[in-house]
């Protein structure tokens, strides 16, 4: 319901612009309406990228090597945990960030933004599934949960943290939204959206 009423306020907002742009932007492009860097802002803080899947983990002290010390193992001392929690995490780019700019130069809308990357990433360990082998001398507790339930958090964070395939989709989803909300000024101007971590060109001449 929140991100319904985010991304309704976004489409509110590029059809006031697209309007404003239609009544002056065949005169001119008012340098107040293009480098409104606080409209800029918001759009990008809303066009975060939203993924969700499922983090795993799997913790042992059984090497698996199937001789008879680990049979024996297995059968007396194994301590084998499985635990799969659904995440939800958002990329986007630091609104806040010394690199976020717009200039206008000439015919050419040049915004300058942070590189994305990892905003939040949340665990719904209400949802944990897990599952464990142990032997017959040792017991679960919740203390080995917690403590693998932490290094999962760790280790699937830091995976996410680094994934190119959702920090492009950020980028490109930024710079698809962003073009939208420009569209009226670029029937002679052109939109020029750059990444800290690389450059990029989008829009129309």
């Amino acid at each position: 319901m929140k991100w319904f009423f985010y991304t309704l306020c976004l489409l509110v907002l590029i059809v006031a612009v697209f309007w404003m742009g239609k009544q002056f932007g065949s005169k001119h492009v008012t340098e107040e309406i293009v480098s409104n860097s606080q409209i800029v802002r918001e759009i990008a803080a809303l066009a975060s990228l939203e993924v969700q899947g499922n983090a795993t983990i799997k913790t042992s002290n059984i090497a698996d090597h199937n001789d008879w010390s680990d049979n024996l193992k297995k059968a007396f001392l194994e301590n084998t945990v499985f635990i799969t929690i659904p995440y939800l995490a958002k990329y986007g780019v630091n609104i806040d960030s010394a690199h976020f700019r717009i200039t206008l130069q000439q015919k050419t809308i040049v915004v300058s933004l942070p590189a994305p990357s990892l905003l939040s990433y949340e665990l719904k360990v209400d949802k944990m599934e897990t599952a464990n082998r142990k032997g017959f001398l040792l017991f679960q507790d919740d203390e080995t949960y917690t403590a693998v339930q932490k290094k999962l958090y760790i280790t699937s964070r830091e995976q996410l943290a680094n994934n190119s395939v959702y920090l492009q989709q950020s980028k490109d989803k930024i710079r698809k939204i962003l073009t939208r909300y420009y569209q009226p000024f670029l029937k002679d101007h052109t939109l020029d959206i750059q990444f800290e971590d690389d450059v990029g060109k989008t829009g129309l001449p």
